[in-house]
């Protein structure tokens, strides 16, 4: 019998082909879950996709795989932003999973629960879809990098830092497997959520209004960087009015005192949730240092 999120993923899977112009094999959509995730609960109906590309009403969260033609054996797993209130896709995640697609690297897309979208696991969905995505692509793939956007950037911050951190029971084999990476790269992402960076959606959506000291603490990713935290790429604007500048800065600085390799990319002028960044601005940088960067941990 096909279960209704199974059913639901079908449904995404057509949608995404509408919005992209591309159909994918049915293989390309891999479920993260059995069936229910941890917790159950969640949203009914369909997958709702803006005129943009972005992405709500997770109902069965899953990742799609962009195969290049020439792999050279790296894997790379992508998280959009949206603030924990949309996943950015059509801006963010498929233009990036076509770029490494060109430069040999095997590209993975989450989609994530989103915290207030009705799962009862709440805040701790969109972490358990993360390390389960994981746990998946290192099943798959010889070497496992993460690549997160703004919240994406949190998300997968938390993920890289914390593989031991058990968010859920085991389910199969599968959750046997460590959820390490190779390597974390998070552009302009929210790192923080403790004052004076509390005005974000990241942090309104996974704490809300009247969270307590020890709540903006323990989702800060900087609190969990240890001396095995994966060598990390960053990247922000100067001008970037959503995720403070100082994300990077803060994150950066808790690499180099934990003795964590870290390469941070400036840049003078892009705002917030540039992507790529447009041909020929500022923004547009970023994208072949990490190209560069990345291929030497190949």
């Amino acid at each position: 019998m096909i279960s209704r999120r199974r059913l639901m993923l079908g449904t995404g899977a057509t949608l995404l082909a509408m919005t992209t112009g591309k159909l994918f094999a049915r293989e390309d959509i891999i479920p993260l879950w059995q069936d229910e995730p941890p917790g159950g609960g969640g949203p009914s109906g369909e997958l709702r996709v803006s005129t943009n590309g972005s992405w709500s009403n997770i109902v069965s969260p899953a990742i799609q795989r962009f195969q290049p033609e020439n792999p050279n054996g790296s894997a790379v797993l992508i998280a959009a932003g949206g603030g924990y209130r949309w996943i950015g896709m059509g801006g963010e995640a498929w233009p990036v999973a076509r770029w490494l697609n060109a430069r040999g690297y095997t590209a993975y897309v989450l989609s994530y629960r989103l915290p207030h979208e009705k799962w009862r696991a709440g805040r701790l969905a969109p972490l358990q879809d993360a390390q389960r995505a994981i746990r998946l692509v290192r099943s798959m793939e010889r070497k496992v990098h993460l690549l997160g956007f703004s919240a994406g950037g949190h998300l997968m911050g938390m993920a890289a830092a914390r593989p031991d951190f058990a968010t859920y029971k085991p389910e199969d084999s599968l959750d046997l497997i460590r959820p390490e990476v190779d390597t974390a790269a998070l552009i302009y992402p929210v790192i923080t959520l403790e004052p004076p960076y509390t005005h974000t959606n990241t942090y309104l959506e996974m704490l809300g209004k009247n969270a307590s000291p020890a709540d903006e603490a323990s989702w800060s990713v900087e609190n969990y960087v240890t001396r095995q935290f994966p060598p990390t790429f960053l990247a922000q604007a100067e001008d970037d009015h959503v995720s403070n500048p100082h994300n990077t800065q803060i994150m950066h600085d808790t690499c180099r005192r934990m003795g964590v390799p870290v390469e941070q990319i400036k840049i003078t002028r892009g705002g917030h949730g540039f992507g790529l960044g447009r041909a020929g601005s500022p923004a547009a940088i970023w994208d072949e240092a990490y190209s560069i960067w990345l291929a030497a941990r190949r």
